[in-house]
């Protein structure tokens, strides 16, 4: 579904994408797991359009997403859900209108039908009739389900999960994970999600990536990551204090 190829991406001096490859089949669940500041986000807003590369191409369905014009591109972007990381809600809206927000700034649905649709994913997350509250209102969990519920609202192909379980305790983190994965299932939707909690990731990945030095060192199921010999890829998904990136400055 999705194909990038020799994506590269600086700012200023620093380069944080180098001809970056990574192909993602439609229906899996991608986990791109990498140190924090090392491009993972960067990555993300490249898949949904957000940015564009400095060279290479984001394809998706052979069209690539960096060449597309405003118009096209917002049509595109209906296609996904985005988990933003801490949520992303607007505090000035109520969560009705945070999760029904994409709908009625993209398309000409009518109210009634546009409420049945926010009611449906509220549903899906466990979170039947808070329409009417505030986010002032919702405990950490329950933010990170609303910011689920409007990711799922528009019925996307895709849904992009940046560090959906950062900001919430464990007991939290792993009824996320499991709201991922049973999400996956009901929707045949594609995953992407950045994360650096291996936990999170053994879990919910079908293939999980790793990012280092703007480029995907390792790629395999998470058996295949979890006993890895690459050094780089064992020090990070055991968290030792001493190896190659703390040494190569990584």
């Amino acid at each position: 579904m999705i194909e990038i190829i020799n994506l590269s991406k600086s700012f200023g001096d620093s380069k944080v994408l180098d001809n970056l490859n990574l192909t993602i089949n439609s229906d899996e669940a991608m986990v791109i797991i990498g140190r924090s500041g090392c491009g993972k986000s960067v990555l993300l807003k490249h898949i949904i359009g957000l940015l564009r590369p400095d060279s290479g191409q984001v394809l998706m369905d052979g069209n690539d997403i960096a060449k597309m014009d405003y118009k096209n591109l917002d049509e595109l972007r209906l296609r996904f859900g985005m988990l933003f990381q801490g949520a992303a809600l607007f505090d000035s809206m109520t969560v009705g209108e945070n999760v029904g927000f994409a709908l009625r700034e993209h398309t000409d649905m009518k109210e009634d039908l546009l409420r049945e649709k926010v009611a449906e994913a509220l549903g899906m997350v466990g979170l039947k009739g808070i329409e009417d509250l505030t986010p002032a209102e919702l405990s950490g969990g329950m933010r990170k389900r609303v910011g689920l519920a409007r990711a799922i609202c528009n019925n996307p192909k895709i849904i992009l999960y940046d560090e959906p379980t950062t900001g919430v305790d464990p007991v939290m983190a792993d009824a996320v994970n499991e709201l991922i994965i049973d999400l996956n299932h009901k929707l045949k939707v594609t995953s992407i999600v950045v994360t650096h909690d291996m936990v999170s990731a053994y879990k919910i990945a079908t293939r999980i990536a790793m990012l280092y030095k703007g480029r995907i060192i390792a790629v395999g199921t998470p058996e295949e990551i979890k006993n890895s010999q690459d050094p780089v890829v064992r020090q990070f998904i055991t968290g030792a204090s001493k190896g190659p990136i703390t040494e190569n400055g990584g």
